[in-house]
């Protein structure tokens, strides 16, 4: 995706986030974040929104603390998350392409504004999820491609990293297919980070299999990674749902 549509979707999801944290009220609790009330996950999105704004504006080629949180709940939050992702987006729009500044996960992105952008998109639309959860509302829908881009950047990117725990002792293949865009990944699973490659990379010995949307959702932990879409060993699907948060 380009970046401008990384930045039209993360205002987008920003959006829509305030919208039902404003309806639930802050002291609504996040189904998907059990220690968490809504005024919690306005604070956290509210403060790397910040926190991303500032490593791009500034230019910062080394990692930043996250700016603490002001002690604001109700209307105040609200507008102070809003205020946060208003800039955030501005930040991301006006930044020359050729911005150098740090950033963390074991991709390729085409460039740090890339990387900001698609970052900051997907961390909006999975507690935009979280803020339409504690409303009780319907999650708003994802587009395919949006939502494609979210699994290739959870599996390469999130669980590419050390420090993830989805492991396990002996070699396994858990394999994803997204049917409405075509696109599959495979992870190599041992005990050591997982090891996803793009596409059909041989037997798998778990496959799950569905649209790209959902797909996303659950790797997230957002939805049940279970159901007819697995196949094989389920375990694997289980191992994820315990080991996968981030």
């Amino acid at each position: 995706m380009e970046i401008i549509e990384h930045v039209k979707t993360l205002a987008r999801e920003g959006q829509l986030m305030a919208d039902a944290a404003e309806q639930a009220g802050p002291e609504a609790l996040v189904p998907s974040c059990p220690e968490w009330r809504v005024a919690d996950l306005l604070r956290h999105t509210g403060s790397v929104h910040r926190w991303a704004a500032g490593m791009v504006a500034g230019g910062l080629t080394e990692p930043a603390p996250i700016p603490e949180v002001p002690e604001l709940t109700g209307a105040p939050l609200v507008a102070w998350f809003r205020e946060g992702h208003a800039a955030l987006v501005r930040t991301l729009t006006d930044a020359p392409a050729d911005v150098r500044c740090w950033t963390f996960l074991p991709t390729d992105p085409p460039s740090p504004l890339a990387f900001w952008a698609r970052r900051q998109a997907h961390e909006t639309a999975v507690h935009r999820m979280d803020a339409q959860g504690a409303l009780g509302a319907a999650l708003s829908p994802v587009e395919a491609a949006f939502a494609s881009d979210g699994v290739d950047e959870v599996l390469i990117g999130f669980h590419g990293r050390p420090r993830s725990r989805v492991r396990t002792p002996e070699p396994r293949v858990l394999r994803l297919r997204a049917t409405d865009t075509g696109e599959a990944w495979t992870v190599h699973l041992s005990a050591e980070p997982a090891r996803t490659v793009r596409g059909d990379a041989g037997p798998a010995d778990c496959e799950v299999t569905g649209e790209a949307a959902w797909l996303y959702t659950a790797l997230w932990n957002r939805a049940a990674l279970d159901g007819p879409g697995v196949s094989g060993d389920a375990s694997l699907a289980r191992l994820w749902r315990e080991t996968a948060g981030v």
